[in-house]
């Protein structure tokens, strides 16, 4: 990749602290998390991979706080967001979070301006200004000309395209995304990687799950988890990110 590195805050946005996360299967008691301590810095472009089984998406739902810790602490814009309630997880996810999934998660019958509108009308924003943050999302994912269409009218990369636009309808700060090319062919996969690393250089936190190396490549760091462990962090040389 020959992408400029986004400017460094040197500020932690994720922090996960002896994080387990434990299913009871019958008798059987699976670790989906295996007491995994890790942080994130602020403005970074992290890749969670591994194989079947390994943790990734068990680690990618508390990270986007769609699922709670088993035990640990996980403090996530500096709140400690293990400790809270329900209705409380799920304000915050909604204030701060954006996400970004492989099946694009629109409603059909909705238009295009309506799927990104959406997380504003939780939010309770005024309907203008709904509309008019919309439309400015749509121009900068290039689908200005299609905020009247549904998304049985448009093609895969454009569906992702209005997700993304959706995922950053509250102006987050780290956006999670699973699989986001899983559905679509190579050409607009690079396309959709490409959209997310220049939303990284403008300064937002990215954490994708994949399983394609070609993918993971577009980002700056690489966790491979097995066992419900960190295996490894790969990524540039001048990183000094480490499992603890």
């Amino acid at each position: 990749m020959n992408n400029p590195e986004p400017s460094r805050f040197h500020e932690d946005i994720v922090r996960l602290k002896d994080a387990y996360k434990i299913y009871q299967m019958g008798r059987q008691e699976v670790r989906a998390l295996a007491g995994v301590t890790i942080s994130f810095e602020r403005g970074s472009f992290w890749a969670i991979m591994g194989a079947s089984g390994s943790g990734k998406s068990t680690m990618m739902n508390i990270l986007g706080c769609l699922d709670r810790l088993t035990k640990g602490t996980y403090f996530l814009e500096g709140h400690d967001v293990s400790t809270l309630e329900d209705d409380a997880l799920s304000e915050f996810r909604l204030r701060h979070l954006g996400f970004i999934f492989q099946s694009f998660n629109l409603i059909p019958q909705l238009t295009v301006q309506r799927n990104i509108e959406l997380p504003l009308y939780y939010l309770g924003w005024d309907s203008s200004q709904s509309a008019e943050r919309a439309r400015e999302l749509a121009g900068k994912v290039g689908l200005e000309a299609r905020l009247d269409h549904r998304p049985t009218e448009l093609s895969g990369g454009q569906m992702q395209r209005v997700a993304i636009a959706r995922a950053l309808a509250n102006n987050p700060q780290i956006i999670f995304a699973d699989e986001p090319t899983g559905n679509l062919d190579t050409a607009t996969g690079e396309q959709i990687m490409e959209l997310l690393v220049e939303l990284n250089h403008q300064g937002k936190t990215i954490i994708i799950v994949t399983h394609e190396s070609h993918i993971a490549a577009h980002a700056r760091k690489r966790l491979y988890m097995k066992d419900g462990i960190i295996e490894r962090i790969g990524g540039e040389a001048d990183e000094t990110h480490n499992a603890r």
